[in-house]
């Protein structure tokens, strides 16, 4: 069985291992950093970690004046504050000014549970991809988050960085290699693509072994980078299969679905069956329970690239 990380653990412990590499990496945290794991950090390198209070929009502002000077900030708090609250100042000085601010925000999507609608935000990635300039990170597992907390803090300019509190299957061993801005392909088939960032990822790979029980085969891909997105990887994807499943622990609206769908519309038009949250807000429950209310289980998208394949 595999082994169970909560992607926020993973950037605990890549935060530390970072801070050792680089003494211009300094850490931000508004008042949860035993949620965000940022304690890991706050603790080995107290001199360059700032508990900011529960004070989002100055936590940006300060961010952006230590990186403005040189260092390279991670700024970390629960998603629905870290993109909801301080949205304004994380489009005016980070985004318009191009500073080199990493936004890590924890605590992402329905997934939250028990802290129920005022804490899953399902908007994120949307609010963060339409900001110019903007990097959109989501990665599938703790072997991927440490690799992207590092890529991002190489990556010159403004970057989001999702992360959860549920633990999640690690799919990827040590040797796994991170590309922003690439998709990776985890299997193949003609038959249907399947394009998934996060949590979603594992889902899909197991919804893709239910299919191939059935018959149908299908590419899996692991959509991490959902801003630069990989068009050509994308679209090669669409003109092999002819068909395609999004699958994401976000809206439907404006995520990796809007993105993929914006994409081949343009350059590749295909069916496109979505599995995401239907315009609806989060409500209080067992992860497991939300998931299957949603409509986000591996069986919801074995079902999509039924009918997305009908659609052909």
């Amino acid at each position: 069985m595999a082994e169970l990380v909560a992607t926020r653990d993973a950037y605990g412990q890549a935060l530390a291992e970072l801070g050792r590499e680089n003494p211009n990496v300094v850490v931000l945290d508004a008042d949860l950093s035993k949620s965000t794991k940022t304690n890991v950090f706050g603790k080995e390198f107290p001199e360059r970690f700032l508990q900011m209070g529960i004070a989002e929009a100055n936590m940006m502002g300060t961010a952006a004046g230590l990186a403005a000077s040189g260092k390279i900030p991670f700024a970390s708090s629960f998603a629905i504050f870290a993109t909801g609250r301080a949205w304004e100042q994380v489009r005016l000085v980070i985004g318009y000014t191009g500073l080199n601010v990493k936004v890590a925000a924890s605590h992402a999507g329905i997934t939250v549970g028990e802290d129920g609608a005022s804490h899953q935000t399902t908007e994120d990635i949307a609010l963060m991809r339409v900001i110019p300039g903007m990097t959109v990170l989501v990665p599938a597992d703790a072997t991927e988050t440490r690799l992207m907390v590092k890529a991002a803090a190489a990556r010159p300019g403004p970057v989001y960085l999702r992360l959860g509190r549920e633990p999640v299957p690690v799919i990827f061993d040590d040797n796994y290699q991170v590309q922003v801005g690439k998709v990776v392909r985890l299997r193949e088939g003609p038959d249907v693509a399947i394009l998934a960032c996060g949590i979603m990822t594992g889902y899909s790979l197991t919804a893709a072994q239910a299919l191939a029980e059935q018959g149908v085969q299908a590419t899996v891909l692991n959509v991490s980078t959902i801003k630069p997105l990989d068009a050509e990887a994308i679209v090669a994807a669409a003109r092999e299969c002819g068909c395609m499943v999004t699958a994401e622990e976000h809206s439907v609206i404006g995520g990796l679905g809007g993105a993929v769908a914006e994409t081949l519309v343009e350059r590749c038009p295909v069916p496109v069956e979505m599995v995401g949250v239907r315009d609806r807000f989060g409500q209080s429950g067992k992860p497991a329970l939300l998931l299957e209310e949603y409509g986000l289980t591996p069986r919801h998208i074995q079902e999509a690239a039924l009918r997305a394949i009908k659609r052909k």
